[in-house]
């Protein structure tokens, strides 16, 4: 699910009618500090993170002028909150409470419908509440072809013994808080609390709302550039990867950065699975090993070389990794050639020098460690490839030593890769996602029949030289995904000819 920062979904409870706390988004100290001013009075600073008890951590905090608000606002923006760093904060005007409710709407798969939750007693843990007070707690499914309907609403407000002109206010809350995930088609939205003022007024003091991943596209107005549930906003290599996944369909790719700002020695490693039963556990054997990972990644549901090659020098462009670890599931369906030439192609591009150590368990295990490791062989850091039947465990310990090994040895960036000085004489060949280059002066009796081989129907030899034997219209529609097996098997058997350039916008920056 695609989430969506409080200020975010307070825009969109605005646009339904809904009565808020006065306040603006800030972003910076500086800018919190006017907000305040222009408010008056003493003010809210929450911090705009994706997680659940702020206060507990130091995230919502109170000031009583524009000076502690900045001052406040800048100790907010200094946290690491899941290690990473506030990036938003929200600066409300503070207001009294004289009581508060919670609002929530959910997907209820179970029954296929949406399901309206209320409770009479707001705040945190509503988990707690419905346990300690379930007389407070009315919940409901909701009519896809109808919407929630007032007198419904009424109904279930009415179970937790709210009558009169409340009951009306709270039920004219539910119906909105229902047509905003119908609207937006979102997967959950919740207020809590929805506080009742001394005035009598319904205000909307904190909200919560995640979109469909699935519909993020039909809805441009959200401005959701990754459509994925994470913890923190999304960093750069995220964005990255999530364009990857978006751009080609052949397979999947999930990636997650999980710490940021660590030096090298730390034990941070770069995880790559694939198949999430076998990456979890493998995920499970490399911490267990002492190790801490810098991100989870998982290409799955055979992926073609390009997908896997991408996933890798995203991971790769992670600073100061202590080393690679790959592993999935020990039966996965997918052919494993495909990955080991992927992932043979990135670390050669960045002349990896830090161990890896990579399971490829699964269809054509044996011939994807022999690419793996024979195209590997001549890296600074040592690439050890393993089979289904090598434990996950036993390839942690594996890593661990040869981690340790590699200790005190020179490290380089691993997002610069290999210069590519264009030949010249080439046949240059544009496809979707990139281009292919071949040397023709590299090109002998021995290069040519690897080339044949690796493209049949693809690259024909004409008078000693390759070229195309489709339409570049052909070679441009992405069809054929073996330009990378022809390249690292051109490396391992004959001349290095063939060179395919596949950017990762994003990342090559």
């Amino acid at each position: 699910m695609a989430r969506l920062h409080e200020y975010q979904g307070k825009q969109l409870l605005r646009e339904l009618g809904f009565k808020l706390p006065d306040g603006e988004a800030a972003f910076s100290a500086a800018e919190a500090g006017e907000v305040a001013r222009r408010l008056g009075g003493s003010v809210v600073i929450k911090a705009q993170v994706w997680t659940t008890g702020r206060a507990g951590i130091g995230g919502i905090r109170f000031a009583d002028s524009p000076e502690e608000a900045e001052a406040v606002a800048q100790e907010i923006f200094d946290l690491e909150i899941g290690d990473f760093p506030v990036q938003a904060v929200l600066v409300e005007r503070k207001i009294d409470i004289e009581r508060e409710f919670y609002i929530g709407v959910i997907i209820d798969d179970a029954n296929a419908c949406p399901a309206v939750i209320f409770s009479s007693r707001g705040g945190t843990g509503i988990e707690d509440i419905a346990a300690k007070y379930p007389g407070s707690i009315a919940r409901g499914p909701i009519d896809m072809k109808t919407g929630l309907r007032g007198f419904e609403a009424r109904d279930l407000i009415r179970k937790t013994g709210i009558r009169g002109r409340l009951q009306m206010q709270l039920a004219q809350a539910m119906v909105g808080l229902s047509r905003l995930v119908q609207k937006h088609e979102a997967r959950a939205a919740e207020i809590n609390p929805l506080v009742l003022t001394p005035e009598g007024k319904l205000l909307a003091a904190d909200c919560r709302v995640t979109i469909d991943d699935y519909a993020v596209f039909r809805h441009p107005e959200l401005g959701i550039d990754v459509a994925r549930e994470f913890g923190h906003p999304p960093t750069p290599r995220e964005r990255a990867a999530y364009q990857v996944e978006k751009n080609d369909y052949r397979g999947t790719f999930y990636f997650i950065e999980m710490a940021s700002g660590f030096g090298p020695g730390q034990g941070y490693v770069g995880f790559h699975g694939a198949g999430g039963g076998g990456s979890m556990m493998s995920m499970d054997a490399v911490v267990a090993a002492g190790f801490k990972l810098a991100n989870f990644t998982d290409t799955s549901g055979n992926p073609s070389p390009n997908k896997v090659y991408r996933a890798a020098r995203i991971i790769l462009s992670i600073p100061n990794l202590d080393g690679y670890f790959g592993s999935g599931s020990g039966v996965a369906s997918q052919e494993q050639f495909h990955s080991a030439y992927g992932l043979a192609k990135a670390f050669w591009e960045v002349d990896l020098d830090v161990p890896a150590v990579i399971r490829l368990g699964g269809n054509s295990e044996d011939r994807a460690v022999k690419i793996l490791e024979e195209a590997c062989r001549d890296l600074p850091g040592t690439v050890e490839g393993y089979k289904k039947d090598d434990r996950p465990d036993f390839c942690a310990e594996r890593f661990k030593q040869l981690v340790e090994e590699a200790k005190g040895k020179p490290r380089k960036n691993l997002f610069q890769k290999r210069p590519f000085a264009p030949p010249a004489h080439a046949l240059v060949i544009k496809i979707a996602d990139g281009t292919v280059t071949i040397d023709l002066d590299q090109c002998d009796e021995k290069t040519n029949a690897v080339i044949a081989e690796m493209c049949p129907g693809i690259i024909e030899i004409q008078d000693g030289n390759p070229a195309l034997a489709i339409t570049e219209e052909e070679a441009a529609s992405g069809r054929f995904t073996g330009w990378i097996a022809c390249e690292v098997e051109c490396r391992m058997r004959a001349n290095p000819a063939v060179y395919v350039d596949l950017p990762v916008p994003g990342i090559e920056e």
